[in-house]
């Protein structure tokens, strides 16, 4: 018998959904170790490998029909699931297993979602409707709530919590270490770790990125190491950017695990991120963090901790954001406590997910 059954974009090799799916498993357990987990996924046998838990086809619905008849509670987790500006298609897809959860009747919750844009009628029509049929939701930040109240999903209890991610343990860092010792990045030399994507084929922030990264390694003495987020697709920006320096830069090939990338992340001197999980990896491991803006997601996530993104992918230049690097290195030593002190807030408020979750679930 499955408990809980878990729905989101988990199976296709993005870190920061992998790292909210486990964030979920790993607070869940933490308060029920004997519960029953079945994960909606687009590779179930990687997700059976890599989480420890049961999976099903995302697209097989006679087999989620099954699980969800078997389960006590229906979970719509993490992430930006709920929007129509990638695609309206997913936003359809997410809506349709609540809707079958809802006619089995089951109860059904939207755990710590990242809520919006929903830009078409028909979308926030359908977001209206079956929103308001739900029995309990959380959003990750404020502009989620009111996206909410904006589209009128108004029945269902809403809480303002935390990303998921941000209720994760810290791991140890000697897994970091050795990954970067494969790949002959040891030194005394403070390391800067870049997390970038691709956007539309825009080219302004990546030239950006290589003056930055070749003034990091002039000004700073640091080593620079890209960290590819969603592989491989992180992987071949990465290395146009590596490629276009002066000074050499290093790569990570590999697809790692969300403990592999947290631990690599711990052992950074400074992150600088366009990735949300990079940012928030860097929050859990308590490393100080600059933010590239490519979605409100990125500057919600900022905004919660004190923070303030040193320019979108549009308008972001090589001037600010070394004048926040800058900023950053001298905080090294001496952490900024007001920020420390806010992040170990969310992370309270992140736990509170998995509580309500396992108390709608024993209702």
């Amino acid at each position: 018998m499955s408990d809980i059954v878990i729905s989101g974009y988990y199976g296709f090799a993005n870190a920061g959904d992998e790292a909210m799916l486990a964030a979920m498993i790993e607070a869940l357990t933490d308060i029920e170790p004997n519960i029953k987990i079945t994960v909606l996924s687009g590779n179930p046998e990687d997700t059976k490998q890599r989480h420890g838990v049961a999976a099903v086809y995302r697209l097989n619905y006679p087999e989620i029909a099954r699980v969800l008849a078997k389960s006590q509670l229906l979970i719509s987790g993490g992430g930006s699931l709920l929007q129509d500006v990638t695609s309206d298609r997913s936003l359809y897809y997410y809506l349709s297993i609540m809707m079958l959860a809802k006619k089995l009747g089951k109860p059904v919750m939207l755990y710590a979602q990242g809520i919006g844009p929903v830009r078409g009628s028909l979308a926030q029509g359908a977001m209206r409707y079956i929103g308001n049929m739900v029995d309990l939701i959380t959003v990750r930040d404020e502009g989620s709530y009111e996206e909410l109240k904006r589209l009128k999903v108004t029945a269902p209890p809403i809480h303002i919590t935390a990303d998921p991610v941000l209720a994760m343990h810290q791991v140890d860092k000697q897994i970091g270490r050795s990954i970067l010792k494969q790949h002959d990045q040891e030194g005394v030399a403070p390391l800067i770790g870049i997390s970038v994507r691709e956007w539309k084929d825009w080219g302004h922030f990546k030239q950006v990125m290589v003056h930055a990264a070749d003034k990091m390694i002039e000004e700073l003495g640091a080593r620079v190491i890209f960290i590819p987020m969603q592989w491989p697709d992180d992987l071949s920006v990465s290395e146009k950017i590596a490629g276009r320096m002066k000074n050499k830069a290093a790569v990570l090939p590999g697809e790692y695990t969300t403990s592999e990338l947290l631990s690599l992340v711990g052992n950074l001197d400074l992150l600088i991120g366009i990735r949300l999980h990079a940012l928030i990896f860097a929050a859990v491991m308590h490393v100080p963090m600059a933010g590239i803006s490519y979605d409100p997601k990125i500057d919600r996530f900022l905004e919660t901790i004190g923070e303030r993104h040193v320019g979108t992918l549009k308008s972001v230049t090589a001037d600010s954001l070394m004048s926040r690097v800058h900023e950053l290195w001298n905080e090294r030593k001496h952490p900024n406590q007001e920020r420390e002190e806010q992040i170990n807030l969310l992370r309270k408020k992140a736990f509170q997910n998995a509580e309500l979750a396992l108390s709608l679930m024993r209702k």
